[in-house]
């Protein structure tokens, strides 16, 4: 899929249209920040698929796993929100990628953040902006999901807390201080989390960017995955009957946008999803005498050759990106270590 931006009003094939370029895609001084989201919530149902107020309570249990998902007032926090996670989740990324200390606090430009989701930046796009962090700190989840390989049976918020620290003379956000949950920022550190396409935020529908989600997660690096109606109408979320379910996934088998991967139908009332080209392997990174030698000093007496290779590891596991310094990205890794 081309990652060529489209301007006017309305994209071909049902997509919005690319309203950002993507070096705007920043938090603070983090300008090539590539979209992230957490496994555990692409894997599992916590997030509405409904486009008005949804005061469900959502129940979920699968191979183990149970959830319950509570709305507040505002209603449950939707898929559509979710852009705010994935924001806050792909700068501490980037920034524990260059070796930076991270907090679960960030200081957010509000500009910053509609333009990074490609989303309009007009007034009422503020205003839903504001409704978005209202749900997603409001909606109460208890779960025994792992996270940083730790599995507690807890409630808790999406964000703990949310500030608008500065506005315009008019109300209007320019800044705002997010705290994110305990759950959430044990997963980022402990690297349960997956690159995503950039143009996840042009699927308009909610249920092409579910259906997204499960195919990134569960296809990997992997050359397909097939998944049967029943389990996918499980997984997604939907609140739609089974026939309207499978109604919807034949319209996306049909127009064929989804990011990164093609859709089909098997006998059986299956799904299968391969991925649109073969997966580039970006080089494992290199690191230098100098760092190996910094290494030695930060932890005496340990085999840095056998650290170096245990954080390759790690690299390989979240996506494997591009790094901008390797050395840096290592050696930060090894201080948290320390």
């Amino acid at each position: 899929m081309s990652g060529q931006a489209i301007t006017g009003a309305q994209a071909p094939g049902g997509l919005l249209p690319d309203r950002g370029r993507q070096g705007d895609f920043f938090l603070c001084d983090i300008f090539a920040a590539h979209p992230k989201d957490d496994i555990a919530s692409m894997e599992h149902p916590l997030f509405s698929l409904a486009t008005r107020p949804d005061r469900r309570i959502l129940r979920y249990a699968h191979n183990g796993t149970e959830i319950e998902v509570t709305p507040s007032v505002k209603g449950l926090a939707t898929i559509h929100d979710k852009d705010i996670l994935i924001f806050c989740i792909s700068q501490l990324v980037a920034a524990l990628n260059a070796g930076r200390a991270v907090s679960r606090q960030l200081q957010l430009k509000a500009h910053d953040l509609l333009v990074a989701t490609n989303r309009e930046t007009s007034g009422d796009s503020y205003r839903r902006l504001r409704e978005a962090f209202e749900r997603l700190a409001g909606t109460r989840i208890t779960t025994n999901i792992t996270t940083g390989e730790v599995e507690t049976t807890r409630g808790f918020g999406l964000i703990e807390s949310w500030e608008i620290s500065r506005k315009t003379r008019g109300g209007r956000m320019i800044s705002v201080s997010v705290t994110l949950s305990e759950w959430l920022y044990r997963a980022v550190l402990g690297r349960s989390v997956l690159t995503l396409s950039r143009d996840y935020f042009r699927l308009r529908k909610p249920l092409e960017r579910r259906i997204y989600e499960l195919a990134r997660k569960h296809c990997g690096h992997q050359d397909g995955w097939r998944v049967s109606v029943d389990t996918l109408l499980k997984k997604s979320g939907s609140a739609s009957p089974r026939r309207v379910f499978r109604a919807m996934l034949r319209e996306m088998i049909a127009a064929d946008h989804l990011p990164d991967y093609t859709m089909s139908e098997d006998p059986g009332d299956l799904i299968r999803f391969r991925p649109r080209a073969p997966l580039v392997q970006t080089p494992p990174p290199v690191i230098s005498p100098a760092a190996l030698d910094q290494a030695r000093r930060l932890m005496p007496g340990m085999d840095v050759h056998s650290l170096e290779a245990e954080w390759r590891g790690v690299w390989a596991r979240t996506g494997g990106q591009r790094l901008r310094s390797p050395d840096a990205a290592f050696l930060g890794w090894l201080r948290k270590r320390a």
